[in-house]
């Protein structure tokens, strides 16, 4: 294995406290009943209407008053993207290791562009983070291998050469669908529906922790001769 691609949200960067903070505090204003963090945390990986669909969940998603609320979710979201928000604990170590190695990381999410580089900036990642690919980089987001090809090709790299770590079931699809090597992060956000039976997912290998992760990255990456030598 050559290079580790992560999904963002759930996965690489714990953003769940930022999503908490913005949903209640529509709550709040709108005067409706505060939706519990555990509940929004399942929904992260799902994007901004599952998010505003939490606070109204009588709306309609092509309703304008459902997509103004959107809207507003995503403009309090991108002018504080990073409040609460930070690497997951322990994925620092686990970015320097592949690094002094000269293993590239990178990220393939079906998180917008605009929000994507603004939360890498906010983390200093930026400059550290070898290919970032996004739903507008292709025709067919993930489960689709399209953005798991694209992010390999730009390494320069087939596809079966690369790891790709998420927490969703369309991730898990994503990375088999492009023969890569899948890893479930069930430290992440798992999605209510699916959570109950990680096997049916069909990932390579499942990792409950970081350190897991960490730990099976160095078996399969940082263990190989031709990394070392």
């Amino acid at each position: 294995m050559k290079a580790v691609l992560f999904d963002l949200d759930g996965t690489l960067i714990d953003t769940a406290a930022d999503f908490i903070r913005i949903i209640q505090h529509m709550c709040r204003e709108a005067g409706r009943e505060v939706v519990e963090a555990d509940l929004i945390r399942t929904q992260v990986s799902e994007g901004a209407r599952a998010m505003v669909k939490l606070v109204y969940p009588e709306l309609q998603l092509e309703d304008p008053v459902f997509l103004d609320h959107r809207q507003r979710f995503l403009d309090m979201y991108g002018a504080d993207i990073a409040v609460d928000t930070d690497l997951f604990s322990g994925m620092y170590p686990l970015l320097e290791e592949l690094e002094e190695n000269d293993i590239p990381w990178g990220i393939v999410t079906n998180k917008p562009r605009w929000l994507s580089e603004a939360l890498l900036k906010a983390l200093n990642l930026t400059e550290r983070c070898a290919v970032l690919v996004c739903p507008e980089d292709v025709t067919r987001t993930k489960p689709d291998p399209e953005p798991m090809y694209l992010a390999a090709e730009q390494l320069q790299l087939a596809a079966e050469d690369c790891i790709y770590v998420g927490d969703h079931p369309r991730d898990i699809d994503a990375g088999r669908n492009a023969k890569m090597y899948t890893i479930l992060a069930a430290y992440g956000y798992l999605p209510l529906q699916y959570k109950d039976d990680l096997t049916a997912w069909q990932a390579d290998y499942i990792v409950n922790t970081v350190n897991e992760l960490h730990q099976h990255i160095q078996k399969l990456v940082l263990s190989e001769p031709s990394v070392l030598s």
